[in-house]
């Protein structure tokens, strides 16, 4: 598995050859790279944008308290965190924390066009961080065993 390192750029649109439009993120390689690339499956790596301290609506979804019926301030608590007989919370208990800032990996992004002249490649879709914060893209083999034949 080839890794290839970089620098996350910006987001723009390219037009494939069916004439739909497609939304690229421009990645600033470390190290040159070949036309031999293009149209490779490939996994990002990278650290997600940082969201801060989130409810537990925003974090995991939660649908929160009734509106009405004497609620008052508490429609988008979490509710019960337990019961009496353990006398404690119990780890990975879905909490208000802080969100992102993480390892995040995708895959099944594919290299759109190579510009080996300025040492860039346009992966297709959203690349997981800030403008400018480093990148990892492994190109994944697509030769399956039973396709050698």
């Amino acid at each position: 598995m080839e890794k290839i390192t970089g620098k996350k750029l910006n987001m723009t649109q390219i037009f494939g050859e069916n004439g739909r439009v497609v939304p690229v993120t421009i990645v600033a390689c470390d190290s040159d790279v070949t036309l031999e690339l293009e149209n490779k499956e490939v996994a990002v790596v990278g650290k997600s944008k940082g969201k801060g301290f989130t409810g537990v609506m925003k974090r995991w979804g939660f649908h929160g308290g009734p509106a009405t019926r004497g609620q008052g301030i508490r429609q988008r608590a979490p509710g019960s965190i337990g019961s009496q007989t353990p006398g404690r919370v119990l780890k990975g208990k879905k909490m208000a924390g802080r969100i992102g800032n993480a390892r995040v990996t995708i895959k099944g992004l594919k290299i759109m066009k190579v510009l080996s002249d300025l040492k860039q490649v346009m992966v297709s879709g959203p690349v997981p961080g800030a403008r400018n914060s480093k990148i990892e893209l492994k190109v994944i083999d697509t030769v399956k065993s039973g396709e050698n034949k």
